[in-house]
């Protein structure tokens, strides 16, 4: 899964697909076309203009920006996260919409590999229970499995 962010100010694009691959060699390339296009959206005008060609193709661009990743689960060993970190990683799937759909445990504990991140499943479900406790996630029980996912707010006409 590629998931690669430009954000410039309060401007920003995202691309998250699980239909495409992009190494480590082309990742640079793909960069530097996305961040071409953040602009200021008050003045209409290009605040991040960047050229390939700025960068000596020795050092890259993933070198120049703050607060880069990069992942290849298939390649790097998942980093261990304590029971202390859980609730952030979630708070990142929650706002990534992975919560719209219920999810099992499991399937959490899945998806956070994909980040990156490598958890024990009880520890993940002690906090996943927690949340629902708290009304930050809903519980739901089916089949004798229990499901995740974010709470659903009742509209009234």
């Amino acid at each position: 899964m590629a998931r690669i962010k430009v954000k410039y100010g309060q401007n920003e694009i995202e691309i998250d697909s699980k239909d495409f691959y992009i190494d480590n060699e082309s990742v640079e390339q793909v960069i530097c076309n996305l961040a071409s296009f953040v602009k200021d959206s008050t003045n209409n005008n290009v605040q991040y203009e960047y050229s390939c060609d700025q960068v000596p193709q020795t050092s890259g661009i993933l070198h120049t920006l703050e607060d880069v990743e990069v992942h290849e689960p298939e390649f790097v060993k998942p980093t261990y996260i304590g029971k202390d970190q859980i609730k952030s990683k979630l708070e990142v799937l929650i706002r990534d919409a992975f919560f719209d759909q219920p999810r099992t445990v499991s399937e959490v504990v899945a998806q956070l590999r994909e980040y990156g991140w490598s958890a024990v499943p009880l520890d993940v479900s002690k906090v996943l229970t927690n949340m629902a406790f708290t009304h930050e996630l809903q519980k739901d029980l089916k089949e004798k499995r229990s499901y995740y996912s974010v709470v659903k707010l009742l509209q009234v006409n």
